[in-house]
């Protein structure tokens, strides 16, 4: 056996020569593989400027540097870039989603909390904007994805609102439907905890001034729901 069974580090040799050399390189996998942090799952080229100790997760499409490793993750060590399989299960921090990944072969880092054997899965996922406030409504540019499952809608006021008294958080049609005459100062907060209702097409968020338009102010959006897919095969 060359090397270990499960993340593929080099093993010293009987009486092998410059040992130093194996032991630093499956040190440097070792780094790399463990407690994971991927930059990103779905850029296809490299970065301009990439620091030893980066890894990325290679969607289909690759490119560059990185052509021929779809489904590999590349990881920059020595200013260049080194290869590796990643194995059933592993998981990892996506830093550029904010989001946990499980790895299936041919199936890609998903964020589920179950899944089927053909990638049918229910995951959880938290869409968040910050909305800048004028006139007498605001939608968000980010909606709630279509074929949702929405837990509640969270919000924040980080810079004070001007201009209307309080506002409302909901969407076309029920402008309250997540909380209504919200805080206007800086640091106000609400929980629009919903009975779990799916939305069928996307949804934008809608921020309605009261007492008066916006003027001013922005007010951070988080999006809470639970998203779906069918089998892929």
């Amino acid at each position: 056996m060359s090397e270990t069974p499960n993340l593929s580090l080099p093993l010293v040799a009987a009486a092998q020569a410059q040992k130093h050399v194996t032991v630093n390189e499956a040190l440097l996998l070792l780094d790399a593989l463990a407690s994971l942090r991927l930059e990103s799952v779905v850029e296809t080229a490299p970065p301009g400027s990439p620091a030893d100790g980066d890894r990325y997760g290679l969607p289909a499409g690759a490119t560059g540097a990185w052509s021929g490793h779809a489904g590999e993750l590349a990881i920059r060590i020595g200013g260049g870039w080194v290869f590796r399989e990643p194995v059933l299960g592993q998981v990892g921090y996506v830093a550029d989603e904010a989001r946990l990944a499980v790895f299936r072969p041919g199936l890609g880092w998903a964020s589920a909390l179950a899944a089927s054997p053909n990638g049918a899965s229910l995951s959880p996922a938290v869409i968040e904007e910050e909305v800048a406030l004028a006139g007498p409504f605001v939608d968000t540019v980010a909606p709630i994805p279509a074929r949702a499952l929405v837990l509640a809608v969270s919000v924040r006021t980080v810079t004070g609102v001007t201009g209307a008294t309080s506002f409302d958080c909901g969407i076309v049609g029920e402008p309250s439907k997540f909380g209504g005459s919200l805080g206007a100062a800086v640091g106000a907060t609400n929980v629009g905890v919903v009975g779990p209702f799916a939305v069928y097409a996307d949804t934008p968020v809608r921020l309605t001034a009261n007492g008066g338009d916006f003027s001013g102010g922005a007010v951070r959006v988080a999006m809470q729901v639970a998203r779906f897919t069918a089998p892929a095969s």
